[in-house]
């Protein structure tokens, strides 16, 4: 009786063994082929803005892709391929802090407009449209307003943009340096990927600010996709000081003079976001001189089950810029 009785109790600790080393192999095998992915497609380049790391496809008018928190090249190459494939040129880089870019003690929004303009000298383009996706839209108005004669247009897709003063954004002042408990939820690529896992949905809602409701009632080919998104922010280590940069640039708001600037403008927004940019972004067309707003009820920060109207709105509004 005593031998089968440890026989018994071994088998709920065989079990979860078991379960343990699948989880770490399955794991190790995702952030494996995370790696790979971001380890090419790219180049770095020295510029007197630091190192940047990019990569360029399409040939047409340039347009530059400005990714969001946890992005970098391959967050902007994932937005930017449907405009190459409709005859632009599309250069996505990885702004401070995230992959292989340099991260400068000036990481402000105005600092990475400069690296923005330091790209295009790299690359000897005069000029291009620019694209800033979420907390990429900071950066992005920086660059039309310190360097309009090189801004031929511009779009701010679901930008993350809180004025101060404005409901919406935390207006604190953020530790000098990452707590650990950012450490462990962002530093952690396993925390992440886990959650990614297990608990899709939220993940989705609480960090990537698109309803869940949305993503199911989405084609398949959308579905796709917003996974695709959800899973290049691995390995999210290798982004960790970009993303306490935007951090800290969302939670101490600037005002920016919005109606100095002087270039075709678009401004993408969806009502639903669960990040509420939605309002903000109406205002902050309302002060650009001429800019256009367009919006939708649902979809998300994702703007999930969008897609083609979203593209079709970009190819349009920039073939006119591109003019």
């Amino acid at each position: 009786m005593k031998i089968e009785r440890r026989v018994y109790l071994g088998v709920p600790g065989a079990v979860l063994a078991g379960l343990i080393l699948f989880t770490y192999l399955n794991y190790r095998q995702d952030i494996r082929a995370a790696e790979a992915r971001v380890s090419s497609g790219s180049e770095v380049v020295d510029t007197p803005c630091g190192s940047i790391e990019y990569a360029v496809i399409g040939k047409g008018a340039p347009v530059l892709i400005v990714h969001g928190a946890g992005g970098g090249f391959d967050q902007g190459m994932e937005f930017g391929r449907p405009l190459a494939e409709h005859g632009f040129m599309v250069i996505a880089m990885s702004r401070f802090g995230y992959l292989r870019s340099s991260f400068p003690a000036d990481a402000s929004p105005a600092a990475q407009a400069d690296a923005h303009a330091c790209l295009l000298d790299a690359l000897k383009l005069p000029k291009a449209a620019i694209l800033g996706g979420s907390a990429g839209a900071p950066s992005t108005i920086q660059f039309c307003l310190r360097h309009s004669a090189r801004c031929s247009a511009m779009v701010l897709l679901v930008p993350a943009f809180f004025p101060p003063g404005r409901t919406g954004a935390q207006q604190l002042q953020p530790p000098a340096s990452p707590s650990l408990m950012f450490d462990g939820i962002v530093g952690s690529d396993f925390f992440f990927w886990l959650n990614m896992k297990l608990a899709r949905d939220t993940m989705l809602e609480k960090v990537f600010a698109t309803p869940a409701r949305d993503f199911e009632n989405a084609p398949p080919e959308e579905q796709e996709r917003v996974v695709r998104i959800m899973r290049s922010a691995l390995p999210l280590s290798q982004r960790r000081k970009g993303l306490w940069n935007d951090f800290t640039i969302v939670s101490s708001p600037a005002r920016y003079e919005l109606e100095q600037l002087r270039v075709p403008a678009l401004v993408v927004s969806i009502e639903d976001d669960l990040f509420r940019t939605y309002e903000r972004s109406r205002s902050m067309a309302e002060r650009i001189p001429g800019a256009r707003f367009l919006s939708f009820p649902t979809g998300g920060h994702l703007w999930v089950g969008r897609q083609d109207e979203v593209v079709s709105e970009l190819t349009a509004f920039l073939t006119r810029g591109s003019i």
